[in-house]
């Protein structure tokens, strides 16, 4: 990728990219003048300057796309043809939220390998598996 445009390297950029590029098989690349992270050929996330304001575009499925931008600080995605839903990220962030729709989005276009990739990511350790099973066979009183 080219040199990052120095509109995309505020810090909570940098905590975005770091989680788009943490699933599997995804890239940066720059279309449309702004980065861009993609699952294989398929865009997922999006970084834009929408009225000189930084934001985020997910895309999404058109239920969840209606229910997101309904909430506070989210908006239709200029040229999302009801798949997209755009943050501002100029103010303040859950980071719960923005990891799940970030994560919503890439399985909107992640293949099945993919998927079955990012679930094998996520499973626990097979000691951590050991430790909650345990847990839970306790009596508690």
């Amino acid at each position: 990728m080219k040199e990052i445009d120095a509109r995309f390297t505020r810090p909570v950029f940098a905590r975005l990219r770091r989680l788009c590029l943490a699933l599997p098989e995804t890239y940066e690349a720059a279309s449309w003048g702004h980065p861009t992270f993609r699952a294989g050929t398929k865009t997922f996330c999006a970084f834009e300057m929408i009225k000189d304001r930084p934001s985020i575009a997910f895309r999404l499925s058109p239920a969840d796309v209606e229910r997101t931008v309904r909430r506070q600080g989210f908006f239709a995605t200029p040229y999302g043809r009801d798949l997209w839903v755009s943050r501002w990220v100029d103010d303040r962030v859950s980071w719960k939220l923005m990891t799940a729709l970030i994560d919503k989005s890439y399985r909107c276009v992640a293949n099945k390998r993919m998927q079955t990739a990012l679930a094998s990511q996520r499973e626990p350790a097979p000691a951590a598996r050991a430790r909650r099973t345990t847990v839970r066979g306790r009596k508690t009183s």
